[in-house]
């Protein structure tokens, strides 16, 4: 049974800090591509970050600079660093993993709001 379990979401101020994890189980995680995907109210999902088998990282325009995406194979488990946090960061985050077109599995998500 595949599961993808996210936490570290809550509330902080803007300019705060988070940082969210995911841990994997039922996956030969370290040959999945990992990501975060982000979905505010109303809108559709989206992605912020994603971390190749190899390491390689891509970012969302709105997050470069401020968000890390890290990931511990021996852990499985994939990180999302959020520094600088601003309002419009606010959404449900999901962590994704993916292993070419065949396997596409989906977290719960979790909460971050960024609000004063």
């Amino acid at each position: 049974q595949v599961q993808l379990v996210e936490s570290g979401g809550g509330l902080v101020q803007p300019g705060g800090s988070l940082r969210l994890s995911c841990a994997a189980s039922g996956i030969a995680f370290s040959i999945y591509a990992m990501g975060w995907y982000w979905q505010a109210p109303g809108k559709q999902r989206e992605l912020v970050a994603t971390i190749t088998s190899g390491g390689s990282t891509t970012y969302a325009d709105s997050v470069k600079g401020r968000f890390t995406i890290s990931r511990d194979n021996a852990k499985k488990t994939v990180y999302l660093q959020m520094n600088s946090l601003k309002l419009e960061d606010t959404a449900v985050y999901y962590c994704n993993g993916r292993l070419g077109t065949a396997f596409n599995h989906w977290g719960q998500g979790t909460q971050v709001t960024v609000s004063s």
